[in-house]
């Protein structure tokens, strides 16, 4: 098999939706012979964030000289992003030999889903590796996620807000419920939750499993050094044990603090008595982590923001960045959400601050039409109609967007990590991405 013919029979797996459970995921790793029970891993739940905390980790440990997988989705521009070993994407021939051995045990009646047949893949991968560590990030919610195999050193949740309501619940405590359904007995739990909500939940699980539970604003807290660069992500972490001043984060966005936060705070415990990290180490993998397609700055000209933004929260914190880092330049918005999110919440954050729109849609069959974003866009600025347009394919909405726009104003993609990665792929063959 090719790795084009490997991707094309994964991409026919999507056909099967999405299927919460453990029995399939379970029946294939016992096939496997059980890849998952030889590395230590780090489980990451939550809404926004756990992608930047599980990179941020998988560069810490990478840094401390751990031969360190990363596994999380979805991925951008190639499935290789997926599964990365040591801070690259593992190689083509990898995710065939993964692929085959997955494809060769017997996984049950049921046939498997497309993420649960990947998370077989990325641990078998690692596992034929030699991984020491890995970072395991969620695809939705946690109690029942086909990641939910694991048996991990330490489980974080980033913070909880509505999403994926069908499945989830309707509900704060009903999503807590979900995504701590990855506390383990024993097993330390550290969370960047807020909501009185979620907090109650999330503590009456792990007491009831014994599991210390550690919390930002009680247990670590930060102090943000805007005083002395308000772009350059520096601040003060007061910890469990260790007090770090001006740490410096990779990534944009005031919000990443809290998240390096939680990995500093989760790198504390691990020190304990579980991993070799040193605060270098930990200061050099929050600085130097990359994690594409989330408030990425490319500095071009006209200079590009992309931002999966992809549920009402990461919309919100979207809206705050732009309204100080544009500084007043005009902004031309490509925007293209999925069908099942709040869009017209989403947009109401957006729209503000946008001087033009071209709205748009991904490949993925859960698009929400671009016509429908327009819409509602008339509707939500009736008073002061908002410059809109529509470019259906996202790669041509992108390619509008950069030539119609003045080299000294700002073009921010945003709304789907889906609408992200298409655009990303459209920058790199516009030479706009090495």
């Amino acid at each position: 098999m090719t790795y084009d013919q490997c991707l094309q029979a994964m991409y026919g797996l999507r056909r099967f939706g999405i299927k919460l459970g453990l029995d399939v995921i379970e029946n294939i790793l016992n096939g496997l012979g059980n890849p998952q029970r030889t590395f230590s891993c780090i489980h990451v739940a939550g809404t926004n964030g756990k992608g930047s905390i599980a990179s941020s980790l998988a560069a810490v440990f990478n840094d401390a000289g751990y031969k360190t997988g990363l596994y999380t989705s979805p991925h951008l521009v190639r499935f290789n992003e997926r599964i990365c070993i040591n801070g690259g994407e593992i190689a083509d021939e990898d995710v065939v030999a993964a692929y085959n051995a997955v494809n060769a045990v017997h996984h049950g009646d049921r046939e498997p889903t497309f993420f649960e047949y990947t998370t077989a893949m990325a641990l078998q991968a690692f596992a034929k590796a030699g991984v020491q560590w890995a970072v395991i990030e969620t695809g939705m919610g946690g109690r029942l996620d086909a990641t939910n195999v694991l048996a991990p050193e330490i489980s974080i949740i980033s913070n909880i807000s509505k999403e994926h309501s069908f499945y989830l619940g309707n509900t704060i405590a009903d999503i807590a419920y979900e995504k701590g359904g990855i506390i383990k007995d024993n097993t330390p739990v550290v969370t960047a939750a807020r909501q009185k909500q979620a907090l109650d939940v999330l503590q009456g699980i792990a007491a009831a499993r014994k599991a210390p539970f550690y919390r930002l604003g009680e247990h670590f807290r930060i102090r943000r050094n805007a005083q002395k660069d308000r772009f350059a992500g520096l601040f003060s972490y007061y910890g469990i044990e260790h007090r770090f001043r001006d740490v410096k984060t990779g990534l944009a966005g005031a919000h990443q603090a809290d998240n390096a936060a939680v990995v500093i705070a989760a790198s504390e415990i691990l020190m304990q008595n579980k991993a070799v990290l040193s605060e270098s180490n930990i200061r050099t993998g929050i600085a130097d982590v990359v994690w594409p397609g989330r408030l990425e700055i490319l500095p071009t000209l006209p200079a590009v923001v992309i931002d999966g933004a992809h549920n009402l929260a990461a919309a919100r914190r979207l809206s705050l960045f732009l309204k100080d880092f544009a500084a007043g330049r005009p902004i031309t918005m490509v925007i293209g959400i999925l069908d099942d999110k709040p869009y017209g919440s989403m947009l109401r954050h957006l729209l503000p601050l946008a001087d033009r729109v071209i709205f748009t849609q991904p490949e993925i069959d859960r698009r929400l039409p671009a016509q429908t974003l327009y819409d509602k866009s008339r509707e939500l600025t009736a008073d002061n109609p908002v410059k809109a347009e529509i470019v259906s394919n996202v790669g041509d909405a992108v390619e509008r967007a950069i030539k119609t726009t003045s080299p000294e104003n700002l073009v921010c993609i945003a709304g789907s990590l889906y609408v992200a990665g298409e655009a990303r792929e459209a920058l790199e063959t516009m030479a706009f991405l090495s």
